[in-house]
């Protein structure tokens, strides 16, 4: 198995993981289901296009989220795997 596979199967497991705990967190308060959303929206917008699409589209939406992306972005653990 090629390294860079290895990295893009291991970001779509992480990706859709939050992706997971974003929805369960919209149903319980005690999570953040919306940062979890966004992280999983922001590493799984490296490899899929639906991922890279709808986030621009939140982005251009919805100005508050596009500063919670660039918060994550700049955050220096997800760095190495977010776009």
């Amino acid at each position: 198995m090629n390294k860079k596979r290895l990295k893009r199967i291991i970001g779509r497991i992480i990706g859709w993981i939050l992706i997971i705990m974003g929805v369960i967190g919209t149903l319980f308060p005690v999570l953040h289901g919306v940062i979890f959303l966004l992280a999983g929206l922001l590493i799984l917008s490296k490899t899929s296009p639906w991922a890279k699409a709808l986030l621009t589209k939140l982005e251009t939406r919805y100005p508050k989220v596009s500063k919670q992306m660039d918060k994550l972005r700049k955050h220096p653990k997800l760095r190495r795997i977010l776009p």
